[in-house]
């Protein structure tokens, strides 16, 4: 099997997910991850991270708005974070298999696609 392109991940839909799908090896997370290229990993590899730099409070609030519209189309429902009033941080994994599955690769293509006010340097 061959690893998703990001168009191929942003065309696919999430599957639910009760705990009868086992996490995804190092080496399979890793070529996934190249498809999300700005994701990190990050708890040891067994979560997807990213991080942004909103304009504003009200930026990042909106930029979440639509992140969690799409979580609940998808059925998959990352961790959303926002410190310091406009760092965002969204981090993504799969509870139910206590790992990466292919659906924390297709939310993180999906989210890449939502536009957010960020600070001008």
């Amino acid at each position: 099997m061959s690893t998703p392109t990001l168009i191929e991940l942003t065309s696919k839909k999430c599957v639910p997910c009760e705990g009868d799908v086992p996490p995804l090896s190092p080496d399979e997370a890793t070529a996934l991850l190249e498809a999300v290229a700005v994701w990190s990993m990050s708890h040891g590899g067994q979560r997807i991270r990213r991080e942004w730099i909103a304009k504003n409070f009200m930026a990042g609030i909106d930029f979440f708005e639509k992140v969690a519209a799409l979580a609940e189309s998808e059925g998959h429902h990352p961790d959303l974070h926002l410190e310091g009033y406009r760092n965002v941080v969204i981090e993504l994994w799969t509870h139910a298999a206590g790992g990466l599955t292919e659906n924390d690769f297709i939310l993180a293509a999906k989210i890449n696609e939502i536009p957010i006010q960020l600070k001008r340097h």
